[in-house]
């Protein structure tokens, strides 16, 4: 665990931490338009995600599944459908968002005054979405091949490519947004470049892209899909969560003193804060999984317990300490985003509110993690939908409406962000019986297993 989850973290938190100078660069630049320019094009980057996660995820958790049954040659068949997959996706998201952009920026909720700007950043990030898919998706491969420190520098190499053509884009030549999403572009390609390399030319890679693997096997294909079927429904209900809250953030954000752009501007903030704090225990996940995959496809089931325990251990210490920092100084954090006066007070109360749970909403990301690393899909994504589309998005609509009931001097506004905590309260109780309900059966088998021999 610690092999893996130590450049797992490391990795999401640098990726993380681009997010956050993103926009910092961004704010201090350009001001709310640019902070709201970020809020709009986050559906659509996580729609993008999503693909990628579709085809990364699912193929690497059938990779790891058959290296722990010992089959090496299905691995390589699996990578080289997994790229071709990757390739066919992107073409199709790069011409689908060009397509519909402006049913993509009203859906985004692009207000009159931001949406050139968006416009210009959607359609810059759109002709990236090979280099994002690549990069992002074939990244964990490399984990799963025992390399995880080779994981992490393709990962920081092109973050920091980011983070640097960023400041030079748009602190130095004033580029504004069309800087920035010129970085993340050419940052994602580097990265890119470093994975492909790794799996076409290196001699320790232990499995490799063949053309021969290229063809697509509709067996093959069928069962990525499926296995990598949670975390895609996991990352598009987080895209409609977002259109909807965008939507929200207009309609009440235009009742409330700061206005519709000063909403779009608070939630990027707290958005990203939000993202940044949740990478570390996505890290801690992620470094779980292959190892999940592994030890449940060799029936070694006292290592797959052991390794949950583990991990959560760590998943709650991680989220309280986030916790302690945003409750100690969340001023301090949101005027690193260039946010100030009326502004700085509501987006700090959001920040903490959102945030109030993260030392335990943990356990249903883990909790997802394993079904999908186990092969179980509808359970991983049953899991998965709880927060972001069963419990959160009627709370949306409903807590705008009973917290000014109980907070007289609250605005409707101040209301969507209670929505959050109350959602993650719920999907980390759901998380929990399913889990105990697991190690339950698992027990039997270990029992069984004990027996027979």
């Amino acid at each position: 665990m610690v092999e893996f989850a130590i450049p797992s973290i490391i990795g999401l938190i640098v990726s993380g931490l681009y997010n956050i100078i993103n926009s910092i660069f961004l704010g201090q630049a350009v001001g709310p338009v640019g902070l709201a320019v970020s809020t709009i094009s986050m559906p659509i980057m996580i729609f993008s995600m999503s693909v990628g996660v579709l085809i990364g995820t699912g193929g690497n958790a059938l990779i790891a599944l058959r290296l722990g049954e010992g089959k090496h040659k299905d691995a390589e068949k699996i990578l080289g459908n997994a790229l071709t997959l990757t390739i066919i996706a992107s073409v199709l998201c790069t011409v689908g968002t060009f397509a519909f952009e402006d049913v993509v920026l009203r859906l985004s909720g692009a207000t009159e005054e931001v949406w050139h700007e968006a416009s210009i950043f959607i359609r810059i990030i759109a002709a990236g979405f090979i280099f994002q898919f690549f990069s992002m998706g074939f990244n964990n491969y490399i984990r799963t091949a025992g390399d995880p420190n080779r994981a992490l520098y393709t990962m920081v190499a092109g973050t920091v490519i980011c983070i640097i053509l960023n400041f030079f884009f748009v602190m130095v030549l004033d580029w504004g947004v069309t800087g920035s999403a010129l970085a993340t572009l050419l940052g994602q390609a580097f990265s890119a470049v470093l994975v492909f390399w790794y799996f076409v030319f290196s001699r320790k890679a232990p499995f490799k892209i063949r053309v021969r693997n290229l063809p697509l096997k509709l067996k093959l294909v069928r069962s990525i899909l499926v296995l990598g079927s949670a975390a895609f429904v996991l990352q598009i209900a987080s895209a409609v969560v977002n259109l909807i809250i965008n939507y929200q953030l207009v309609a009440l954000g235009a009742l409330s003193p700061i206005g519709s752009e000063g909403a779009l501007a608070t939630i990027g903030v707290v958005n990203r804060v939000a993202m940044f704090t949740l990478f570390p225990i996505m890290g801690v996940a992620i470094a779980a999984q292959p190892i999940f995959g592994y030890n449940y496809g060799a029936k070694n089931f006292k290592r797959v317990i052991k390794t949950f325990q583990v991990a959560l251990v760590w998943i709650i210490v991680i989220g309280a300490v986030f916790w302690i920092l945003v409750h100690l100084i969340p001023g301090p954090i949101v005027r690193l985003f260039g946010v100030e006066d009326d502004l700085l007070a509501f987006t700090t109360k959001a920040l903490i509110v959102q945030l109030f749970l993260i030392p335990v909403m943990g356990l249903q990301v883990l909790g997802s993690n394993y079904f999908q690393a186990s092969g179980q899909p509808l359970k991983s994504m049953y899991l998965s939908l709880t927060r972001q589309i069963l419990y959160l998005i009627p709370l949306i609509f409903l807590m705008p409406v009973i917290i000014p009931l109980l907070i007289p001097s609250a605005y409707s506004l101040e209301g969507l962000y209670y929505a959050f905590p109350v959602a993650d309260a719920l999907s980390v109780i759901t998380a929990a019986i399913f889990v105990a309900f697991e190690f339950k059966k698992l027990k039997v088998r270990i029992r069984e297993q004990e027996t027979s021999s």
